[in-house]
């Protein structure tokens, strides 16, 4: 009785607080973080009987990960206008959505008009496509922590956090909720593509081209000059090559330490992305890649995303160019504003094409069906070589192909570049939104003056073989193969379901299984490092056959050490090297495509 009646003043207090446009209010307390459990209670104005609330089953990456598995103990409690109290029933109608009910059997009663349903839900995952909360910090993706109305989300929101543990700041790229640590935001939709970081966090600031940016890093700061001078360089290069900086403020989130405290990857949002990487010096790369998703994907988006269902599975044919032509540009980033130089831009380039040839199943899966099989990424056979092919891999590579095409088409007064900014102005800058790979087709045969339908058909809807010396011959370059021998790991890796990496096979009779190695192993580190996301990469920049490997594992919650030689390898080796006596034509296109320029 004492617990009801502090929430019907409070109730009250707050429906008299609200502004005639507000409408859902959340509060998320992080009382005893320790326990990682957000507590949750979510206030609905001119609340039915019968409506319906829910949670939704996907965020942040195209998998469906069903959140509501994690939420507890859900009820209501509701305020009639004369301010009594009436009881509301609460019904689990699907596995993540829920009704409630008046369960007044008075006609005279009055329908209420504000609810609040409390729950409990538990996160303690590190990374930027999770949510964690625990003594040390907390991060906060909405859409996995904060439940919705299907039917109005359209309605502006605030959220609060409270019982914010002494010494904590709170940081989110919403507009204010005109109290401390809240924000607001105009839907539900606006709320979750901005998550929230709490904690005693470092925050720098910088300009650069008339717009404004916070870097905010959680964990280890010491490299932050390095990082910052990086950002400052990716964000001057991409705003001026899409002549725009659609927003007043951007924010990096970074959570950098050991992989499996920071987590692994980027994840992009309208005016911010989260990135956890093991080092400052390793997030620069996909800080690049977040950082242009603010113009592809994010403004430049897919009909077939359009409006977001976080019910089901979206199925869309063009994340090779909303993925993979996004990490086309974050490698123009590095190379144009003088982070890499020509040499590892090509290197990059030869070891994406090394990826995608060590692949069979290039051979029969194209690149627009690796976007619609996106939503099979959480199983492990389907990482499997023979099954599987990249859309970030395979849509890098036919994006920097395309490229070369254009400039070889319009004698370089035209490029990928011209295509990027046409689709920002043409879909963007409208509100309008593209046919998957039918609208990218369009727009590059605007620019390029002729009809791209063989590169389309062969490359991106079909599985010819990329003749890649055809391509890079017009910019006077060529790909050499030659057959090595390099380190073998002897274990085969997927990812676990909490984002960290395991084993997934031993080679049998191996050194590896010999030293005692595991399928199920969760990997850690090696050779000292963090466990690196792409590990065949790792080994062939850091490792040579019969040198010593070093694991630190984890089996059955206990650490252990392993360590054998690495095996040996025979494969194919992949540079790219400058022709000798190119012609003027082949230099130009050449000089334009690394520099960014046309004629």
């Amino acid at each position: 009785m004492i617990r009801r009646c502090a929430v019907v003043a409070a109730a009250l207090w707050f429906l008299a607080a609200l502004p005639a446009s507000a409408t859902v209010r959340y509060r998320i307390s992080l009382a005893h973080p320790e326990q990682h459990f957000f507590r949750v209670t979510m206030t609905i104005p001119r609340a039915e009987s019968g409506m319906e609330v829910a949670l939704p089953a996907w965020n942040a990456l195209y998998q469906i990960r069903d959140f509501a598995y994690r939420v507890q103990d859900v009820r209501a409690s509701a305020t009639a206008e004369n301010g009594t109290a009436v009881p509301w029933h609460v019904t689990k109608t699907t596995k993540d959505t829920w009704k409630f009910t008046d369960s007044s059997i008075s006609a005279a009663e009055a329908s209420p008009r504000l609810i609040e349903v409390e729950y409990r839900i538990f996160w303690d995952d590190p990374g930027p496509f999770d949510s964690q909360l625990n003594a040390r910090h907390a991060f906060v993706n909405f859409a996995e922590v904060l439940m919705y109305l299907p039917r109005r989300r359209g309605e502006d929101v605030r959220v609060e956090f409270t019982d914010v543990p002494a010494g904590w700041k709170t940081t989110a790229e919403l507009g204010s909720g005109g109290a401390d640590n809240s924000y607001s935001a105009l839907s539900y939709d606006a709320l979750v593509d901005a998550p929230a970081e709490i904690g005693n966090y470092d925050e720098s600031k910088f300009s650069a081209n008339g717009a404004h940016y916070r870097v905010v890093i959680d964990g280890d700061a010491n490299e932050k000059a390095n990082l910052v001078d990086g950002l400052q360089r990716i964000v001057s290069y991409e705003t001026t090559l899409m002549k725009s900086a659609p927003f007043e403020e951007y924010l990096f989130l970074f959570h950098i330490g050991p992989y499996e405290e920071a987590g692994g990857g980027g994840m992009e949002h309208a005016n911010c992305t989260a990135i956890g990487a093991s080092s400052a010096n390793g997030a620069e790369r996909i800080a690049a890649h977040e950082f242009f998703h603010l113009w592809n994907v994010k403004r430049i988006r897919p009909a077939s995303l359009q409006p977001v269902d976080y019910s089901r599975e979206q199925y869309t044919r063009a994340l090779w160019f909303a993925e993979g032509v996004t990490s086309t540009y974050a490698s123009y980033a590095l190379l144009r504003s003088g982070i890499w130089n020509r040499a590892a831009f090509y290197d990059d380039l030869a070891g994406q094409i090394a990826d995608l040839d060590s692949r069979p199943a290039r051979q029969w899966k194209s690149v627009e069906e690796a976007s619609l099989d996106a939503w099979l990424e959480k199983y492990d056979f389907y990482a499997r070589p023979d099954t599987s092919i990249s859309y970030y891999n395979k849509g890098q590579i036919v994006g920097e192909m395309l490229d070369l095409t254009i400039r070889n088409d319009t004698d370089n007064h035209a490029s990928l570049d011209d295509v990027m900014r046409r689709m920002n102005v043409e879909y963007a800058e409208k509100g309008k939104f593209y046919d998957d790979s039918n609208g990218v087709r369009g727009a590059a045969e605007e620019v390029a003056g002729r009809s791209l339908a063989d590169f389309f058909t062969r490359y991106i809807s079909g599985t010819s073989e990329i003749p890649y010396n055809e391509y890079l011959g017009l910019a006077g370059l060529q790909l050499r193969e030659t057959q090595g021998e390099s380190a073998d790991l002897e274990f085969d890796v997927d990812r676990g379901p909490d984002g960290r990496s395991v084993v997934a096979a031993v080679a049998p009779g191996s050194a590896a299984q010999s030293a005692d190695l595991a399928a199920g192993d969760v990997l850690l580190k090696i050779n000292g490092e963090a466990f690196p996301r792409f590990i065949s990469r790792w080994a062939r920049e850091h490792l040579r056959p019969g040198e010593s490997v070093r694991l630190a594992v984890e089996r059955n919650g206990a650490q252990k050490t392993i360590q054998y030689a690495a095996g040996t390898d025979t494969q194919q080796h992949y540079e790219i090297i400058e022709i000798p006596n190119a012609t003027a034509a082949q230099i130009r296109i050449r000089e334009g495509w690394l520099k960014g320029t046309t004629n």
